[in-house]
């Protein structure tokens, strides 16, 4: 039994050493540098300090002396209403950020893009248009799909 000890003692001790590695450094005449685990030409062995560790910090305890964190009823009260708060005040901010999203997209379908042809005449520039008509039903979208999301979030709060 002892000898398994010490060969499992042995084998420990042997892939600790192999953990250790050196770093060079290689600057070249470009100013590149390269850091490598092995030696390569023009490269300087460094010498680092190993690092400062700490212990882990304490583990706090409750009331009733288990590590077990747990928030009481009326501070989650509070989050929650405060979270409530926060995803109401987003939504009414959502809508009428729609509200002008929509009157631009009506705007914008109203008057058309236009552009000078070769005899001066103006005409209309339908790619332009359909452009400027697809951003607009986009940003529409948008607002629409985030009051949808924030109603979904509201709902789960009640």
């Amino acid at each position: 039994m002892k000898l398994r000890h010490l060969f499992v003692l042995c084998c420990s001790a042997t892939f600790a050493i192999g953990a250790h590695a050196d770093i060079y450094k290689r600057v070249d005449e470009d100013g590149h540098v390269t850091y490598s685990s092995v030696p390569i030409k023009g490269a300087k062995k460094l010498h680092l300090e190993p690092l400062p560790t700490m212990a882990p910090p304490p583990k706090q305890r409750n009331s009733e002396g288990s590590s077990d964190f747990r928030v009481n009823s009326e501070t989650q009260n509070r989050r929650d209403n405060t979270r409530r708060k926060i995803l109401e005040d987003e939504l009414a901010t959502e809508e009428k950020a729609l509200e002008e999203a929509r009157a631009k997209q009506k705007e914008g379908q109203n008057f058309p893009e236009m552009f000078k042809d070769a005899n001066g005449q103006p005409t209309p520039d339908v790619a332009k248009y359909q452009e400027k008509v697809n951003n607009l039903q986009e940003d529409v979208t948008s607002h629409e799909k985030n009051i949808e999301a924030l109603k979904t979030e509201l709902s789960h709060l009640n």
